[in-house]
C-alpha cells in the first residue's frame, strides 16, 4: 500500500541493521514478541516457539491494529479513534463484540473500584 509509506510512524520502526534474507526491506522493531510468546505456549505451542512463527503472528497483529485503525478513523471523527468506532466496526463479529464488551465493561468496574478505593482512603 502506498500509505504505509507515507506514514511517518513507520519510520521509527526500521532498522537499517542486519544481512538476513530480509536486509534489504528492513526490520520493524518488535512490538507484541514477548506477549506473543505467552499466548502461544497459552495455546499449546512450545515454551519457546520459533522465532520465524512468533514474527509472522506479530506481522498479523500489527496489520490487523492498522486496518482497524484506519477504518474506525474514516467513520467517526475525522483523525480520530473512539471507543465507538471500533464496537461499530466490530459489531458483526459475535466472538470479538462480546470480547470488548466484556472488557469494557470490566474497565468501567475496575473505575468504579479505584474511585471507591480512592475515597475510602483519602475522602472527607
Amino acid at each position: 500500500m502506498a500509505d504505509e509509506e507515507d506514514d511517518p510512524g513507520f519510520d521509527e520502526d526500521l532498522d537499517d541493521g542486519g544481512n538476513g534474507a530480509d536486509a534489504g526491506q528492513g526490520k520493524r522493531k518488535r512490538l507484541f514478541s514477548k506477549e506473543l510468546r505467552c499466548m502461544m505456549y497459552g495455546f499449546g505451542d512450545d515454551q519457546n516457539p520459533y522465532t520465524e512463527s512468533v514474527d509472522i503472528l506479530e506481522d498479523l497483529v500489527i496489520e490487523f491494529i492498522t486496518e482497524m485503525t484506519h477504518k474506525a478513523m474514516s467513520i467517526g471523527r475525522q483523525g480520530r479513534v473512539q471507543v465507538e468506532d471500533i464496537v461499530f466496526l466490530i459489531r458483526k463479529d459475535p466472538r470479538k463484540f462480546a470480547r470488548v464488551k466484556d472488557l469494557l465493561t470490566m474497565n468501567e468496574e475496575l473505575k468504579r473500584a479505584r474511585k471507591a478505593f480512592d475515597e475510602a482512603n483519602y475522602g472527607s
